[in-house]
């Protein structure tokens, strides 16, 4: 029971911000924190929404961003309140996306967009839902508490978000340079992401992913038999999305240690799904395993990397 609760509050997790009504304009301010050592944090504090609640929203440039300089690819992040600062990261624990990136070399602009109340209704994969059995929807429902938001939570993303982004910074806004990435149920929202708006999004970095897409069953016998379910369910939903293998990108991983020991079979299916619609692995699809790795921030942390380099990759 306590494992199950800890699972619940981990798909659950949310840090509130203030929903209610919200200048046109979203609020500005400028971090020059310790805890962003590199580049600069903008934070648009309840960026207002048609669709959803309001939300803040950080965007990250790198050291020597010019605003009239060369632009540059963007990576949209969910669960923002964990990329950058660990005075709003869950538990301390935050991504280091900054020094990760600046390590690296890489030019880009981070977008991260902080979760909400409903977190688990705007990150779980609408359509999805039509193509499980009926024990399993009346499950992801329960936890949505009756309503599913993740079409609403992508508009918002790509006709209010990304509009704001394109106009405020120097972007290369075309799919090719426009990324999207997330964990656990953002790792859901990414791929879902990508076969709802490819016109939009060309890559996507799916970490720790949560293929069970709620608390993963209890026995091995009863994981095997969710695996198929999911499974199956995701491959009807690829048969209506509009993915394009032959521009997108699309990478995805999970460790092997506590919530994420429950994934190897549900990864397994989707690794025999994914050839079947044009994925090439090693050529425009990677699913990794590492081992003896868990579902939290310090170890997302640690290889974080390894998904901005594919997202970054030319």
């Amino acid at each position: 029971m306590r494992a199950f609760a800890a699972i619940l509050a981990t798909l659950l997790l949310a840090v509130p911000v203030g929903a209610g009504a919200a200048d046109p304009v979203p609020t500005h301010s400028v971090s020059a924190t310790a805890d962003v050592p590199h580049g600069r944090l903008d934070k648009y504090e309840a960026f207002p929404s048609r669709f959803v609640s309001a939300r803040h929203v950080s965007v990250w440039v790198p050291e020597g961003y010019d605003p009239k300089g060369p632009r540059l690819p963007v990576i949209y992040m969910h669960d923002g309140q964990n990329l950058f600062e660990t005075a709003t990261a869950y538990g301390g624990k935050e991504w280091g996306i900054d020094e990760a990136l600046s390590g690296m070399g890489q030019k880009a602009i981070v977008v991260g967009v902080w979760n909400s109340p409903t977190r688990y209704a705007d990150y779980f994969p609408q359509k999805l839902a039509a193509y499980l059995p009926a024990d399993m929807q009346a499950q992801v429902m329960s936890m949505a508490k009756g309503q599913l938001k993740a079409d609403d939570y992508l508009r918002f993303l790509v006709e209010e978000v990304k509009p704001f982004i394109d106009r405020t910074y120097r972007t290369r806004s075309d799919a090719a340079h426009t990324g999207i990435m997330g964990s656990s149920m953002g790792g859901l929202i990414s791929l879902y992401a990508l076969g709802e708006y490819p016109q939009v999004f060309g890559r996507a970095a799916c970490v720790s992913i949560h293929w069970p897409l709620m608390a993963p069953p209890a026995t091995p016998e009863a994981r095997e038999a969710a695996a198929d379910a999911t499974a199956q369910a995701w491959e009807a939903w690829f048969r209506a999305a509009h993915f394009d293998p032959k521009r997108q990108r699309l990478y995805m991983d999970h460790g092997t240690r506590d919530l994420d020991a429950n994934y190897r079979p549900y990864s397994l299916k989707m690794e025999a799904v994914l050839p079947r619609y044009g994925w090439v692995e090693g050529r425009n699809w990677r699913s990794s395993v590492f081992e003896g790795t868990t579902h939290n921030e310090a170890d997302w942390r640690a290889r974080v990397d390894i998904p901005l380099g594919f997202l970054l990759a030319q």
